[in-house]
């Protein structure tokens, strides 16, 4: 194995650098930290807060080491110089894409693209970034579960924020579901425990909820995750986070 993020050679030996999740990626090995401030990468899809506004471009907290700068030209919005506060304002949500890290460590995001744009109404509720791949399950599978059996419009960015809006019994049974991912999600069967709990929380009636309509973030905001193509670190579900690799050389 070679080492990955989160991982170090010695003596022919690969060890975790930091406490996480094993993901095994043949040649590469790596260790998904279970806490710790997100990392950009670029094409990560993430949510960001205005935090500033200055004449030709925002300041965007993304959750990164660094402040995220989205130039006015980075949007599908003609705006002239002082406009600015016009479109966004401090405290306003935004899903963007991060476009280029240049080696200084300056964050490049754009708005420009499908399902990209700034968010009205609902809440975000933070979980670790690496729990992303959980939350968003295999082919979509949790996160599917979530809207279908609640209703609610929910986005998942990359950098761990997830936008929910609905009426608030829905926004607090996402909330609750999003705690147990985040406390459970090394351990096998959670969409079957999500779903086992959303199902016994619902009012009656709400069994067999269609799919919520699905609505571009540029007319108000998107119903289904941005995280649909989760990193590749997400842990098989059927396992409690280590690979079968792992344990046949450390059983």
């Amino acid at each position: 194995m070679k080492p990955g993020p989160g991982t170090y050679r010695v003596g022919g030996k690969v060890y975790a650098s930091v406490l996480g999740l094993l993901s095994h990626r043949p040649p590469f090995v790596q260790v998904v930290p279970l806490s710790g401030r997100y990392i950009p990468k670029p094409n990560d899809v993430v949510i960001g807060t205005v935090t500033d506004v200055q004449g030709t471009f925002w300041l965007l907290d993304i959750g990164a080491p660094r402040w995220a700068p989205l130039h006015m030209t980075g949007t599908p919005w003609k705006i002239d110089v002082g406009e600015t506060e016009q479109y966004l304002r401090v405290g306003d949500s935004v899903v963007v894409r991060v476009e280029n890290l240049d080696p200084t460590g300056r964050i490049g995001v754009t708005m420009l693209g499908e399902g990209l744009g700034k968010l009205e109404g609902g809440s975000i509720v933070h979980v670790a970034p690496a729990r992303v791949p959980r939350v968003v399950g295999r082919g979509g599978s949790m996160i599917q579960t979530i809207t279908r059996r609640t209703g609610a419009q929910v986005a998942v960015g990359q950098n761990g924020r997830v936008w929910v809006n609905g009426d608030p019994e829905a926004i607090h049974r996402v909330r609750e579901a999003l705690r147990m991912i985040s406390e459970e999600g090394q351990r096998s069967g959670l969409t079957e425990r999500v779903d086992s709990y959303l199902r016994s929380s619902g009012r009656s009636g709400e069994e067999g909820l269609e799919e919520p309509p699905q609505e571009s973030a540029r007319r108000d905001a998107p119903a289904t995750p941005f995280a649909s193509s989760p990193p590749s670190e997400e842990p098989d579900e059927s396992t409690d986070g280590t690979t079968d690799a792992w344990r046949d050389e450390n059983e």
